[in-house]
Parts: C-alpha cells; structure tokens; sequence
C-alpha cells in the first residue's frame, strides 16, 4: 500500500513538472499593452459632436444560458459544459435583445472563440452573422487562452473573450494587461488574464471617443488583486481625461455597489470585500447605475447578477456598470429585466449618453 502511494505521489509530481516544463508552450504570455485587429465592413458615418449614444454592456456567460450549475458556480453544481441546443438557442436570444434594442455600441464578456466547452465555436463570428447589418465594425480580445488547461473541469482548450461591436468606424484598438493572478508560467494555464479592450472611434470635428470593455477577476478573501485592477484601470481613465479624450467603460466589474453588501446573506458575503474597491472610480466619474439607485427604494430595479444557484430565484445583486468621463452627459439608463432573465447570468445594462457638443484643445 506504501509502494502504491509513493508511486501515486512520483506520478502526480512527474505529471505537475511536465506540466510546468509545457505551460511557456501551452499558455499564453499576452504583453502589457498590444494592438489588436478591427474588423470593419462597408462605410459608415463617424459620431457627430453632441450626437446621443446608445450603449450597452451584458456578460452572455458563454451563451450557456441558466439550465446549468457549473462547477465554478455560486451554486457549486457539478456541469461543465452547456449542450450544442443550449448554445444555438441562446445565440438567438443574444441577438433577438441586441436586435431589439438595436444599441449604437455593444460590449460583450464571455464570448468563446475555440474553447472546448463550446464546441470551439467563433462566438462573435456567430453573432455578427445575425446582425452584420447593424454592426459594421467589431474587436475582440482573449482575456483567458491556453491550448490545454489541466484543471478536469476543463482538460482542454480555453479561449474567452472581449469583443466590442459598433455601429460607428473605429479607428484602432488596443488590449492593456490589468494584474493577473498568474504569477508564473503554470498559473497561466489555469488563471484568466483580465484585460481592457479599448477601441477609439472617430468624432467628426478631429476628436475621438475611446471605448473600454473589461471584466475583472472574482474576489479572493486574501488577496488584493481586485483592488490594483481597479487602481489600474483608475490611472488608465485618469489618462484619458487628462488628454481630453472622452471615455465610457462598460463591464462586468465582480465588485458591489455601496451598501449592497449588507444585504446579502451571510453567507454569500465572503464572494465581496465588505468596502467595495469600486470607490476608486465612482468617488471620480459617474456610474451606472449609481450607488443611490442600486441601493435605494428601486435597488431592485438595477440587479444585474442572478446566480447559477437553486436557491436563487432571481438577480439579487449589481456586478455590471457603465461609467463615463464627466464630459458625456447621462440621458437615460435601465437594467432589461424582461425576457432576459434565462439568457445568461448576468443581465442587459443600456445607457443613451450624449457626447461633448465640440472638441476640446
């Protein structure tokens, strides 16, 4: 039995180093600030100065849908991969909400493109099929690729990405790194690398308007790694507003609005830091949706998040936000709680905002 155990242990160990020795080969070392390709078809005007600007932000759960409990979920289930109708169906209901709302920018997480839980599917290949008319002009960045990830969860391929869709030229774009928990080659393999994915669109009088996409990591009691993204991406807006260049984030931050998290069950609480790191960006810029309305008397209005849980019977918290450089101004916003609440598990967040009526020099 001894024999047999240290036999076990020899494998494992043999198995970890040639893993390590591997992961330079079969993860992914992106750099800290990359371009990245944009893919436009046709002509389409550039923004006006002062024009209202339809955007919206919606994590689509790797168009899984809610009839699973994966086994990273709240829930703590035992699925690991949605079924190929699962996957069809709720391309459809992605797109039917994008086509019906018909936003002027689109910012989408969790899209797969090449991962084996989906079927290795192209996600914004897919979607951009169904609505090629609407949207001339798309990006896509990984914030997660590797060629095998040994976890047994997934013993596969991963790719997750960003992507940014838009109804408007965009004249570049660009991945910048935030901190990752993976500090070493092996990590790499099993840790997603949050990323922004920032696309510059064209505003008719010489200006631009950068446009930023992210989804940050989950918390880690411990760990600090929420609080430098978020210091992070803090200086990459300041920067931005230094240079006068209007800006609008869009996203699923992982992090709660004031005084939320009082209102979780205790044992959820241990999922979010008790003061929320978001504080460095909403004592700046705007947020959306506020923390006076995510924690008012219509909080229930603004829930984005319903977790993969059986004993959720609906979306019990706010995780996604739109924020924007005070030069834009807020028209209209609102959480799409109806006819979306069996697409993924998190929910449709839209904003019209009005851009700057003229360049500033």
């Amino acid at each position: 039995m001894i024999r047999l155990l240290r036999n076990a242990l020899l494998s494992l160990l043999l198995l970890l180093a040639v893993l390590w020795l591997l992961a330079d080969h079969l993860g992914w070392q992106p750099s800290p600030r990359e371009p990245v390709a944009v893919a436009c078809h046709g002509a389409s005007p550039p923004l006006l100065p002062g024009q209202a600007l339809k955007v919206m932000t919606w994590n689509v759960q790797y168009l899984a849908g809610k009839r699973y409990v994966f086994w990273y979920d709240q829930g703590r289930g035992s699925d690991t991969r949605p079924s190929a109708e699962d996957l069809a169906f709720n391309l459809d209901e992605v797109s039917r909400v994008i086509r019906a709302e018909q936003p002027d920018i689109v910012l989408l997480q969790e899209l797969d493109k090449g991962a084996k839980a989906t079927g290795y599917q192209d996600q914004l290949a897919l979607l951009r099929e169904r609505l090629a008319d609407l949207y001339p002009c798309a990006v896509q960045a990984y914030d997660w690729k590797a060629d095998f990830v040994p976890d047994w969860h997934i013993a596969g391929n991963v790719g997750r990405t960003l992507a940014t869709l838009s109804r408007y030229p965009i004249a570049k774009a660009e991945r910048l790194q935030l901190p990752s928990a993976a500090s070493n080659a092996l990590n790499r393999l099993l840790e997603p690398q949050p990323a922004l994915l920032v696309s510059y669109l064209p505003v008719q009088d010489g200006g631009r308007l950068a446009v930023l996409n992210t989804q940050l990591s989950p918390y880690r009691p411990g760990s600090d790694l929420q609080q430098r993204q978020v210091a992070h991406l803090a200086k990459v807006l300041d920067r931005l507003e230094g240079q006068g260049t209007p800006w609008l984030i869009g996203g699923d931050f992982n992090l709660l609005p004031l005084g939320q998290y009082r209102r979780l069950p205790p044992a959820q609480r241990g999922n979010y830091p008790a003061d929320s790191d978001l504080h460095l960006l909403w004592d700046k810029y705007p947020m959306i949706p506020s923390n006076a309305e995510a924690s008012g008397a219509d909080r229930s209005a603004w829930l984005t998040h319903y977790p993969n849980d059986p004993a959720a019977s609906g979306p019990d918290r706010t995780l996604d936000y739109l924020l924007h450089s005070p030069r834009l101004q807020r028209l209209q916003a609102q959480v799409l709680q109806q006819d979306t609440l069996q697409i993924s598990d998190h929910l449709p967040l839209v904003a019209r905002l009005q851009l700057p009526p003229h360049r500033r020099d």
